[in-house]
């Protein structure tokens, strides 16, 4: 039987892939998260979820599918990960608060059945509300914006800022499940 694998360590992805009902290992990584390369987001984040499939492909063997994805924020060309503290968190929240920003996710699968290569890109518009710098600080002492892309989480409690998605509400929470189950049709894998 062929198993299915998500390369990842992030409990969201985990949660999004479970509550869909599918069976699958997780088997975290090892590759450096590093969004300073100077690329284009969306090349960004298709290389590194690439080099993370890559990388947990090349660690298992047999019949398999593996899935990675990594995901960015992008405001005014500026891009964000996961902040590296509180006071990144915060500027990162001030920067957003108040007006439009995209959520780009990379998305690579990788089968050994069907020989494929897989890499796409999602992109989704997020609205965040205007914040005072008490709020901020309040929800960062919450510890929910520590290892989240532009310092939020739309499925927790940030989600009392954001104002309007245009796209994929799963994309802003790190998987976007649409475009991840029209690549696993291609590998043989449905959802029923």
């Amino acid at each position: 039987m062929k198993r299915l694998i998500l390369a990842s360590a992030s409990p969201r992805r985990e949660w999004l892939l479970k509550n869909i009902g599918l069976q699958f290992e997780t088997i975290p990584s090892n590759v450096n998260e590093d969004i300073s390369i100077a690329k284009h987001p969306k090349e960004v984040v298709m290389c590194l979820a690439m080099d993370k499939a890559r990388d947990v492909y090349d660690k298992t063997d047999g019949q398999r599918t593996v899935i990675a994805a990594d995901t960015v924020v992008v405001k005014d060309d500026r891009v964000l990960g996961k902040p590296k503290d509180e006071k990144q968190a915060f500027d990162m929240l001030k920067f957003l608060q108040g007006g439009y920003h995209e959520v780009c996710s990379g998305i690579a699968v990788l089968d050994s059945e069907y020989r494929l290569e897989i890499n796409d890109c999602e992109i989704t518009y997020v609205k965040m509300s205007p914040m005072d710098e008490v709020t901020i600080k309040r929800y960062i002492a919450s510890g929910e914006p520590m290892d989240k892309a532009g310092a939020y989480a739309i499925q927790g409690k940030g989600a009392v800022f954001i104002e309007r998605v245009e796209g994929c509400y799963y994309n802003v929470v790190g998987l976007p499940i649409f475009k991840l189950f029209q690549i696993l049709g291609q590998c043989g894998i449905t959802a029923f």
